[in-house]
């Protein structure tokens, strides 16, 4: 049977714990490899925190479905990261942010150069972020089509956790644009439908902030986890900060986000 590997950067802090928690939770419901990651900036550093990694794993509690690494070496996050989850042919990277600092001791700004550094979906949680049993998962999209490329990587989380996709857009007074919108979430459930993953389609009102629409369906539906698609060339105005905003997200909830590709395909 294939294993999934799991890639989290550790940068021996609290809110690395967080996210090798996460991981491990994921763990449980799926045969997982977790790799503990750590980039330095010369060898000499390697031995020390490849020690206080292992203690670190010795101090969780692991499932029998979970096997875990650890890799110390000398690199650059904004570089290093995508060449090891591609060499290792990882499936996702689990990462702490500092909320709205950003990715662990970095800024937000740093924190999206980060995740648009890679080409695997990455799951941000915060230090409170909690452990539960995903459900609901929410997808926002828009009428870009790079938008849709979170929709294959929501599906199959959702098919682990048996959870339902919530995908959620905005509606539209221009025909036009309305239909446009239709015929996506029709495509979208079709594709759900055929791998095998439950969806729900809602299209909130056209009027007022987006981010917060989708926060509070996050609340009313008791959403457990939010996906999107990070894309530079969104539809929606201030994109990055309507990103930034989810993966900061004042609930704390886990965000999965992958860095979308201008080619428009959709991953499924």
């Amino acid at each position: 049977m294939s294993r999934n590997l799991y890639i989290v950067p550790h940068d021996l802090t609290e809110v690395g714990n967080t996210a090798l928690d996460y991981a491990l939770f994921l763990g449980r419901h799926v045969r997982t490899d977790i790799m503990l990651l750590h980039l330095v900036d010369n060898k000499a550093k390697i031995a020390a925190v490849e020690a206080k990694l292992w203690e670190i794993v010795k101090s969780k509690v692991i499932a029998e479905s979970v096997e875990m690494f650890v890799l110390v070496a000398v690199g650059d996050i904004f570089s290093d990261i995508n060449k090891i989850a591609n060499r290792e042919h990882a499936q996702l990277i689990l990462m702490g942010t500092h909320g709205a600092k950003g990715f662990q001791k970095l800024t937000g700004s740093f924190a999206m150069k980060v995740i648009t550094s890679c080409d695997v979906p990455f799951i941000i949680v915060q230090k409170e972020t909690k452990h539960q049993e995903i459900k609901n998962i929410v997808v926002p999209i828009d009428l870009s089509k790079e938008s849709l490329q979170i929709v294959s990587s929501a599906g199959d989380l959702a098919r682990i956790f048996d959870a339902t996709v919530h995908v959620i857009g905005e509606k539209h007074t221009d025909e036009g644009l309305s239909q446009q919108t239709k015929n996506r979430v029709l495509l979208i459930r079709n594709k759900y439908d055929e791998k095998g993953a439950k969806c729900e389609v809602n299209l909130l009102p056209s009027s007022g902030s987006y981010s917060k629409k989708v926060m509070g369906y996050v609340k009313e539906k008791n959403i457990d986890l939010i996906a999107l698609a990070y894309h530079s060339e969104s539809l929606l105005p201030q994109f990055d900060n309507f990103a930034q905003s989810l993966i900061t997200n004042e609930m704390r909830l886990p965000c999965m986000i992958i860095a979308a590709k201008q080619s428009g395909n959709l991953y499924f």
